[in-house]
């Protein structure tokens, strides 16, 4: 098969799958992807997953691929709550929620994390627009926040809360507590509504 062919069908998905490849030629050769990876014509994002080289000059797309590189997930706990400016702190890593189990991939776009909830908890996120026509799973401040509070249980007293940092002018004219509140119910957790409680202490 000629690389172009394979580019000009699979290029507009920006990322797809082994399984997506087989849909459109069931005859493919799976060392084509070998070849082409070496060769700097597509880049591996994991395993049975690939993008083309040219997404990596569009900033969206690094974020676009958590959501389609491990599913169900959404972008959640420190990613988010950077985006939304409410630590001061940059952030490498790509951190993600899932029902599936926790997991790691290191590509060329980056480093994705990715920690396990319950079913039940995959709530709280939005559809938010990127370039081209996309979207990805993105998790509402709130849903971030709760995220981070159940998923890292040392922050359970006023000095680690403290050291979160969490925006001032954020919290004051932006976290909709009304929201958090009840989102943190949703949870059935008594340790997190013990560290929202906290939370509200730290920053009435």
């Amino acid at each position: 098969m000629l690389f172009i062919e394979f580019r000009k069908k699979l290029f507009d998905l920006a990322c797809f799958n082994i399984n997506q490849i087989y849909a459109w030629d069931p005859d493919f050769n799976r060392n084509n992807l070998v070849r082409w990876t070496k060769q700097g014509l597509i880049i591996r994002l994991r395993q049975g997953y690939y993008t083309f080289p040219e997404y990596g000059s569009k900033s969206d797309y690094i974020w676009y691929f958590a959501n389609r590189i491990y599913r169900p997930s959404y972008i959640s706990l420190h990613t988010a709550l950077a985006f939304y400016g409410m630590i001061p702190e940059a952030v490498i890593q790509i951190t993600s929620v899932t029902s599936l189990k926790t997991v790691s991939f290191s590509n060329a776009f980056g480093e994705y994390s990715y920690y396990s909830v319950k079913e039940e908890l995959l709530f709280g996120y939005e559809h938010k627009p990127v370039q081209d026509n996309l979207t990805l799973l993105f998790a509402l401040p709130e849903k971030a926040i709760l995220d981070l509070l159940y998923l890292y249980p040392f922050y359970d007293s006023v000095q680690e809360l403290e050291e979160l940092r969490l925006d001032e002018s954020f919290r004051e004219e932006d976290l909709n507590r009304e929201l958090l509140k009840e989102y943190s119910v949703r949870f059935k957790s008594k340790a997190l509504e013990s560290r929202v409680k906290k939370l509200f202490s730290v920053c009435p």
